[in-house]
């Protein structure tokens, strides 16, 4: 059963069909804001470093890895090197030892995955905007109008998040092995670092195929939303964390499954948001989702449920001319359907299995506390 504090609230709104329930989103746990400028100083001395070499290839080089860099600067809840550094903490890491700085310098690598999934995401997925500003690929094929090169545009702009985003994976796995973290704590870490990889990766590869082939099943979602998502945000950051301190497998089997949960629960939070979310906040364009056709559990759930209602759906969905009165009335059907509140419900019954998770293993406080805190936090977001 869910914690009481995790229960959704579902109460339909009254000022329009698209907005989602009124909960308040919690604070963030105690030194969250100190441990995000830390990781993010990290980031930035780390591809301040990296520029020159890149320079020295070809000055053009060195400005598209400029462009990398304020990607990677520019935004973000730095969500993956944060549950990884209290994986880390709850196993024992202690932060005034000599290792901590390492440690933090290692995880940040996550942040770099992070930067290559999303910069290969928005091409795959025709994303005009990331968080409120021109997307990777979208900047570099305005660069090349602008300057009226050879060729399309648009080919270049791609060609450049291609590489870009190859380029954050790879220095991400320089930065983890070069962190000076001990060789023998780094390969304790490798079973998480490679699963992490080829998981995220797998996960984006489903979904490509997923929306290919039309499987709109809820299972199909859920399969995407453990691998493209859970697996790389929470569960196996924390399974990084532990392993670098040493932790053992109950803790480990812990961890990853609360990971797993609050993973899942994350992503479906944020497929609400991308049909209801303000994109004052959260930096896209409203119903963004439902212009790429994404196949989420929320559109699963409603489609399940839609009757005559269910063509109106799939016409709209995947059109990238989608007009606002559209986007209005699909947000009115998923909530007449049922759709939202069973995602809402489900969100709260999976971050009750994943606060569950944690009381099966010995976690250090203050690490065991900040989980829960951070669970909460996640499912219960604004953007």
């Amino acid at each position: 059963m869910a914690h009481p504090s995790m229960q959704a609230d579902t109460r339909t709104p009254g000022r329009s069909p698209g907005v989602l329930p009124d909960f308040t989103e919690p604070a963030e746990p105690e030194g969250s804001v100190e441990l995000r400028e830390r990781v993010e100083q990290e980031l930035a001395r780390y591809l301040g470093t990296r520029r020159g070499e890149a320079a020295a290839i070809g000055p053009v080089f060195g400005e598209a890895v400029d462009a990398l860099s304020r990607f990677v600067l520019g935004g973000g809840k730095r969500i993956r090197p944060t549950f990884a550094w209290w994986g880390w903490r709850g196993a024992g890491g202690d932060p005034a030892s000599a290792e901590a700085d390492g440690v933090l310098r290692a995880l940040s690598a996550l942040e770099l995955i992070q930067a290559s999934a999303l910069v290969h995401d928005d091409l795959i997925d025709a994303s005009a905007t990331r968080r409120g500003r021109p997307t990777v690929h979208v900047e570099f094929a305005a660069r090349h109008a602008d300057a009226g090169w050879s060729g399309p545009p648009a080919r270049f702009g791609a060609a450049a998040a291609i590489l870009l985003g190859d380029l954050a994976l790879t220095w991400a796995d320089d930065l983890y092995w070069d962190s000076g973290v001990a060789v023998e704590a780094l390969a304790r870490g490798a079973e998480a670092w490679r699963g992490m990889r080829t998981e995220v990766l797998g996960g984006q590869f489903l979904d490509v195929h997923t929306q290919a082939t039309g499987d709109e099943s809820a299972a199909a979602a859920l399969r995407i939303d453990r691998y493209k998502t859970a697996a790389y945000t929470v569960e196996r950051p924390l399974h990084l964390g532990a392993a670098l301190a040493g932790a053992d497998d109950t803790l480990i089997t812990a961890y990853r499954r609360f990971g797993a949960d609050i993973g899942v629960a994350f992503q479906l939070r944020d497929d609400l948001l991308g049909v209801f979310g303000d994109p004052e906040v959260t930096g896209k364009p409203a119903g963004d989702d439902l212009r790429e056709g994404k196949r989420t559990l929320l559109l699963a759930l409603a489609l399940e449920k839609a009757g005559p209602a269910r063509a109106e759906i799939t016409a709209a969905l995947g059109d990238p001319e989608l007009t606002p009165d559209t986007v209005e009335r699909l947000r009115g059907l998923f909530l007449e359907l049922g759709a939202v509140q069973a995602v809402e419900q489900r969100i709260a019954a999976l971050t009750g299995a994943a606060l569950d998770a944690l009381t099966t293993a010995d976690i250090a406080e203050p690490a065991s506390t900040t989980l829960q805190e951070l669970a909460v936090r996640a499912t219960r977001r604004h953007r």
